[in-house]
């Protein structure tokens, strides 16, 4: 109703300052625009309208914030006390934004059947702006949500393609006055960039001033112990009020602005504390430099706004590297390219490049055991690639000349010469990035407690710090004003601001090295209390594959089989050729007709779906089902093996030599390794573990048999839409975390308290996890719970230090026994403490390697 009322009393907007606005027409209409406050041109003046605008964009913003009843922006600006300009309208349609290929360059799909895009707004300069941003649902029907960032003018939008095109959102929030350009990260670099060396200017000047007012402070100590005339000490004096000024004005001036803030939004932080001590030694050093008596305290000052100041730059570089996406992307796609160009002589050369120099067009050079650096075409050369990063392909693929490549696949074995398409964050790894930075924003809600606890230890240290002040003022007066800036100071709340964030930025980078990509916050705490643990089965707990499990019969029966079988390409053969030659991954391709350590087949006759016949060193071989057979197997161990292959979900191929059966092979996806062991794990952690596959059922019950997994927990044959349900219903009532590798797993994943896409999943799978695991296996899944676990007990045991620490400083600041100086000293050192402590645990360790051992 305020801001009503203000808007119906004046224009709305409108103030004195803006009127007196610098650069102001001199002939205009005093009222003011109506929307920016900013005076009117006399051209543009409407003698019988209610209200004047100075522009065409004022009026069509100030038409759709009053048609949609957004006019408490008004009173939010003024609030603000941001400085008045006018709107900025582009008016255009943006149809383009609709185009499938900008879509598909910049747009990406998320749970619902919505889509998001990050927008880079102009014109956003103030808190109101987030408030008016975030309401253009209230707008559009159809857009679902609207998230500002504010330092860096980027937002997320989510919309429903159903029910509006993106150039609708784009339309409205032009109409707003935030003409929207899709975001391309460049910008957000340069800002951050500018703060930088913003903050670096501040710290330079600071350590000047503060230099100068150390050397001025030493003339006036030696004046106190060897005298000195008291016109100079009132010179001295002087002297170091006019070098304190500018030191806390320019560069304590973040602090100030902090405070300021912090006070007018009703959130209190670290930077009220801090302001209120410079404010106060400024105010008493200031008091007795005029009244010629007392103690100054301008050395000190300066020394402390120096010290803040490199610890608030060094805190902010830590906070921005760990929670960088380019860091991400770094580690997948390398950081220089080997650029082809055209030499002084006409002849091509190569030279190595930074990744940010590729542009669309240009031709790279990928050597074999390369990261290939950008989404391409391939121009000249053959070879094969590692797709697992983003098809889930576990077996390389051929690449020549006009086939696309993508940046984060690796080359393993020719030369390849690549015209570049796209590169950096718009290439589909780039895009991968862009999800886990998203997700990476969110908070948890350990964090969100450490934020309320900041508040109210605030609160209370600004009580101590009166009642320090009070006592020590009756004691000694000089001491009081020394004592509470100390106490200000000491008790910044820095360290229980990074308890947590900066343990789990430290538990997601070690993660990260041991190959799991933690995609947010929130997903640690989740992980480290537990629920029901589902895993999908083939590719997850099993690996993926077609391999012989075991045999029965005569040895020399399955070698003459493999000799067979090297003339197919059929899986079945492959793994035939896998254990002949003693290689359980069988995933070299088909062994070679003729291959000198087999004899040699002739007379090869395979028959689809049934088995494969010929001649090897002259005897009749014939390898099959039973039906291939056409006979049945008489009783004995022949029999027997196959019954049990049957029994434990395997497929039983017969070997017969010269029409006899011979041996039987049990063929199968065979399970990792690793799995009983860190299921095993997982259950010692309190997870119920259970199977969620859409194999058959009597496959999925033999390999919970094996897992000692309860048969009520082995579903098998369960469609993705049964997955999503399953997962979605337990979800709402408890904790569940889902791992799988499958798109028929990507709802699921999405669905679960927290979802696990592991190494060789498709892309789906993994856009839809919390978090990815690059290492094959079920061990990395125990790990990361593990970690995860870890990790809040890192994070508890930061809040118990910073809170110990704390209180023995404000008992130390209240007794006298700590000065400025040494305060501002401490607060630093228990950031770093908790620095240490975080980054020196040992949240996620583990001596596996983030990639496969290559061949």
């Amino acid at each position: 109703m305020g801001a009503l009322a203000d808007a119906a009393g004046r224009p709305a907007g409108g103030s004195a300052a803006a009127a007196a606005a610098p650069g102001a027409a001199c002939a205009t209409d005093l009222s003011g625009c109506a929307h920016c406050g900013l005076p009117v041109a006399p051209a543009l003046v409407e003698a019988d309208a209610e209200r004047q605008f100075c522009c065409a964009g004022c009026r069509t913003v100030w038409s759709v914030i009053h048609e949609h009843g957004l006019d408490r922006y008004y009173g939010l600006r003024d609030d603000s006390g941001a400085r008045a300009r006018p709107a900025r309208v582009l008016g255009r349609s943006y149809a383009a934004f609709d185009d499938p290929a900008f879509l598909e360059r910049y747009a990406r799909p998320v749970p619902g059947g919505l889509y998001a895009i990050e927008l880079y707004l102009e014109g956003v300069h103030c808190a109101a702006c987030v408030w008016l941003v975030e309401r253009v649902p209230r707008v559009v029907p159809g857009a679902v949500e609207v998230r500002l960032d504010i330092g860096r003018s980027r937002a997320l939008a989510t919309w429903d393609p159903a029910v509006v095109p993106l150039s609708r959102v784009a339309e409205a929030l032009d109409a707003l006055g935030y003409p929207p350009h899709p975001f391309r990260g460049v910008k957000a670099r340069d800002m951050a960039r500018q703060a930088d060396r913003a903050m670096l200017i501040r710290i330079g000047v600071a350590g000047a001033l503060a230099m100068n007012a150390m050397g001025i402070a030493f003339a006036l100590y030696g004046g106190i112990r060897h005298g000195m005339e008291p016109e100079f000490a009132a010179l001295f004096r002087w002297a170091s009020l006019l070098i304190a000024i500018p030191a806390v004005l320019y560069p304590g001036g973040v602090f100030l602005r902090g405070a300021w803030a912090a006070i007018r939004t009703r959130t209190l932080h670290m930077d009220v504390p801090i302001a209120i001590g410079l404010v106060a030694a400024f105010a008493a050093s200031a008091a007795n430099t005029i009244r010629g008596t007392g103690s100054v305290y301008f050395e000190s000052l300066t020394a402390l706004v120096f010290l803040l100041l490199v610890g608030r730059f060094l805190q902010t570089r830590q906070q921005r590297g760990a929670a960088d996406a380019t860091e991400l992307l770094s580690s997948l796609a390398p950081s220089t390219a080997r650029r082809i160009e055209a030499g002084a002589d006409g002849t091509p050369v190569v030279r190595e490049v930074p990744l940010e120099a590729l542009v669309p067009g240009a031709r790279v050079e990928v050597r074999a055991g390369d990261t290939v650096p950008a989404d391409g075409v391939v121009r000249a050369g053959h070879s094969e690639l590692d797709l697992s990063l983003l098809t889930g392909e576990s077996r390389p693929v051929g690449a020549g000349p006009g086939d696309a490549v993508h940046a984060g696949t690796v080359n393993l074995s020719g030369r390849l010469e690549v015209e570049v398409e796209r590169a950096g964050e718009e290439t589909r790894v780039g895009r991968l990035m862009q999800l886990v930075e998203e997700h990476a924003r969110r908070r948890a809600p350990i964090v969100q407690l450490a934020d309320r606890i900041s508040g109210w230890f605030v609160v209370a240290v600004l009580v101590l710090a009166a009642v320090t002040g009070a006592i020590w003022w009756r004691i000694d007066p000089d001491r009081a004003v020394e004592n509470v800036v100390a106490l200000l100071i000491v008790t910044c709340p820095c360290a229980l601001g990074l308890a947590t964030p900066l343990a789990v930025s430290a538990s997601i980078g070690r993660a990260s090295r041991i190959g799991l990509l933690i995609k947010g916050a929130d997903v640690i705490e989740r992980l480290a209390r537990p629920g029901r643990f589902w895993l999908d089965k083939t590719g997850t707990l099993t690996e993926g594959r077609v391999a012989l499990v075991r045999t029965a019969g005569d040895p020399a029966a399955l070698r003459l089989a493999a000799a067979l079988e090297a003339h197919s390409a059929h899986p079945v053969a492959r793994a035939f050729a896998g254990h002949a030659s003693g290689d359980v991954a069988a995933d070299r391709g088909p062994a070679a007709a003729g291959t000198p350590s087999l004899p040699r087949a002739e007379e090869v006759v395979e028959t689809r779906g049934a088995g494969i016949a010929g001649l090897v060193a002259g005897r009749r071989v014939s390898v099959g089902s039973l039906a291939f057979l056409g006979a049945p197997l008489p009783a004995g161990p022949l029999a027997d093996a196959v019954d049990a292959a049957l029994a434990d979900g395997l497929t039983p191929l017969v070997v017969s030599i010269d029409r006899a059966p011979a041996a039987v092979a049990a063929l199968g996806d065979p399970l990792r390794a690793d799995a009983p062991g860190a299921l095993e794990r997982l259950r010692a952690a309190g997870w119920e573990i259970g199977i969620l596959s859409g194999d058959h059922p009597a496959v999925v019950g033999a390999v919970a048999r094996r897992l000692a997994i309860a048969p009520g927990l082995a579903k098998g044959g369960v469609r993705p839409e049964e997955k999503l349900r399953v997962v979605a219903e337990e979800a709402a009532h408890g904790r569940v975390a889902m791992a799988g590798d499958g798109v028929n797993d990507a709802a699921a994943l999405a669905a679960a308290t927290v979802g696990i896409g592991v190494h060789g999943g498709a892309e789906a799978a993994l856009a839809a996890a919390d978090v990815y695991s690059a290492r094959p296996g079920v061990a990395p899944l125990a790990d990361l719970v593990d970690g995860a676990r870890r990790t809040m007990g890192v994070i508890r045991r930061n809040l118990v230090f910073s809170l110990l620490y704390n209180l023995a400083g404000v008992g130390l600041a209240m007794a006298g026994l700590l000065d400025p100086i040494g305060a501002a000293i401490l607060m630093p050192l228990s950031s770093l403490t908790v620095t240490v402590s975080s980054y020196r645990a040992r949240t996620f360790d583990s001596a596996a390697p983030a990639r496969e051992p290559r061949p």
